[in-house]
């Protein structure tokens, strides 16, 4: 493995429980956003990758306690990479930037 490769992942779905996020044309947010979380988890560990996720069921996750849970699997040093998953409805004009 590439030496500058991040060594641990934490994948975030984004939403759940009690927040959906936004919906439309039978889509609803919270659910994609776990599918493709499962996806890319399944696909990581296939490659011998080390790789944690947020949440895997639906569950609620208050955004303090998003962050914690993903420091807590590996803490929050340069070999750790975060994704965090979201379809956003578009159609605004502001934008969606968020700091862990």
């Amino acid at each position: 493995m590439n030496e500058r490769a991040p060594k641990k992942i934490v994948i975030d779905a984004g939403h759940g429980g009690n927040d959906p996020g936004t919906s439309g044309n039978g889509i609803v947010e919270k659910e994609y956003n776990l599918l493709i979380s499962d996806y890319i988890y399944d696909r990581l560990k296939a490659l011998g990758l080390d790789v944690s996720m947020t949440r895997t069921t639906d569950e609620t996750l208050t955004p303090s306690q998003r962050v914690n849970k993903a420091k807590s699997f590996y803490g929050s040093g340069n070999d750790v990479l975060l994704i965090s998953n979201h379809i956003n409805a578009g159609g605004g004009d502001s934008h969606c930037v968020t700091n862990v």
